[in-house]
C-alpha cells in the first residue's frame, strides 16, 4: 500500500464556513483529537489575520502533539515589499511552526486583474517567498491557488508557477481547485501534466465542493499520483464546503488500498466526526457517508430481510471499520 498524507484544514479553511466559529479552546481540543486520530498535518489558521489564530499557535506549542505537524497558513509577500518587511510573512515566522503553507496565484486572470501585477512579477513573488521561508522552517507547502482554472486558461504559465515554487524549495506543491468547479477528468489530466513537467515534486490536492465533487476530485488526484490530500472533517467550509476528510480517508484506506491511519484509528472515525460537529455547534448529518447514523440503516422490508441473512448484500463495508453500526428501522 502507498502512503497518503492527510492534511487537515478544519481550523482554517473550515472556519470560513457560514455559521462556524471555534473558540481558542475548541481549536486546541480539535488539534489534539486530530493528532490522536493520526492526521499528519494540522493547519492551525492564518496568524496574520486575527488574534485568535495567533494565540492558537502560541498555545499549541505547549500541547506537545505526538504525530501531527502544525502548519501556519498565509500568502506570498506583497508586490513591491521584501519578505523581511512583509507583515504577513513575519507573522508566519512568529508562529514558530515546523510547516508554513503559503498560497500563491497560478491563474493568469487573477494575477492581472486582482493582484494587478505583471505575470513575471508574480513568479518573482513566488520564488522570493518560498526561498525565504524555506531557509527558516522545516517544510514549505505551496498552495497553488486556482491551479486547475489556470491550467485550462494558460497551462504554460500555471506550470511555470509550480516549477518556480519547486525550484525555490517548496516541499509540497498543492494543486487547488479553488472555485470547486472542476470534474474528475480534468483533475486527472492536470495532475498527469504536472507529474510529467515536474517529476520529482511531491503533490497535494485541495478541493472545494461547489460542484459536489470535492471528494471524487480528491480521489481522482490520488489515483493520478498525488500523495497529500487536504480537507476538512465533515466537509464544511467556505461557500459549499471543502473536501470531506471523513469520506476521503475511508475511501482511500478501505476501497483503494492506501495507508493513511491505523485500523484502530479508522474505527474511531465516527467519534471524530461527531466531536468536531459538537464543537462547531452543528447537528451531525445523518446521511453523511460512512459516519452518518443513516449510513447503515435499513427500513425497507426487502433490505432488512437480506441484511439479516448476509450483511454484505446491502452494506458496502463492515460499519465497525469506521466506528458505525447497523440499524434496523420500523416501516409500514
Amino acid at each position: 500500500m502507498s502512503r497518503v498524507a492527510l492534511y487537515d484544514t478544519t481550523l482554517r479553511d473550515g472556519c470560513q464556513a457560514e455559521d462556524i466559529t471555534f473558540t481558542l479552546e475548541d481549536k486546541l481540543r480539535i488539534a489534539e483529537r486530530l493528532d490522536e486520530f493520526g492526521i499528519h498535518y494540522i493547519e492551525g489558521g492564518w496568524p496574520g489575520s486575527n488574534p485568535r489564530d495567533a494565540s492558537f499557535f502560541e498555545a499549541v506549542r505547549k500541547r506537545k502533539l505526538r504525530t501531527a505537524k502544525v502548519a501556519a497558513f498565509g500568502s506570498t509577500r506583497r508586490h513591491g515589499v521584501t519578505c523581511d518587511a512583509d507583515q504577513n510573512v513575519r507573522m508566519l515566522l512568529a508562529a514558530e511552526t515546523p510547516v508554513v503553507t503559503i498560497v500563491g496565484r497560478t491563474w493568469d486572470v487573477p494575477v492581472e486583474h486582482d493582484l494587478r501585477v505583471p505575470l513575471e512579477a508574480n513568479l518573482e513573488i513566488i520564488a522570493d517567498t518560498v526561498a525565504y521561508l524555506k531557509s527558516r522552517v522545516d517544510e514549505v507547502v505551496f498552495d497553488a491557488e486556482h491551479f486547475f482554472d489556470g491550467w485550462r486558461s494558460n497551462p504554460t504559465y500555471a506550470l511555470q508557477c509550480l516549477k518556480t515554487a519547486a525550484e525555490a524549495g517548496a516541499a509540497w506543491l498543492c494543486l487547488c481547485d479553488t472555485r470547486g468547479g472542476s470534474v474528475p477528468g480534468v483533475i486527472t489530466e492536470a495532475v498527469a501534466a504536472v507529474r510529467a513537467a515536474i517529476p520529482t515534486a511531491r503533490l497535494g490536492i485541495h478541493c472545494h465542493n461547489d460542484g459536489e465533487l470535492a471528494v471524487a476530485n480528491s480521489l481522482a488526484a490520488v489515483a493520478a499520483g498525488v500523495t497529500q490530500v487536504q480537507g476538512v472533517v465533515n466537509g464544511f467550509g467556505e461557500r459549499c464546503g471543502n473536501a470531506n476528510l471523513c469520506s476521503i480517508v475511508a475511501n482511500l484506506q478501505l476501497k483503494l488500498g492506501h495507508e493513511c491511519v491505523s485500523a484502530e484509528s479508522l474505527a474511531t472515525l465516527q467519534q471524530l466526526s461527531h466531536f468536531v460537529d459538537e464543537l462547531a455547534n452543528r447537528e451531525p448529518d445523518k446521511r453523511q457517508a460512512y459516519v452518518g447514523l443513516s449510513a447503515f440503516a435499513h427500513k425497507g422490508g426487502l433490505h432488512v430481510a437480506a441484511v439479516q441473512r448476509k450483511r454484505e448484500i446491502y452494506e458496502h463495508i463492515d460499519p465497525a471499520l469506521v466506528g458505525n453500526h447497523q440499524r434496523v428501522l420500523l416501516s409500514d
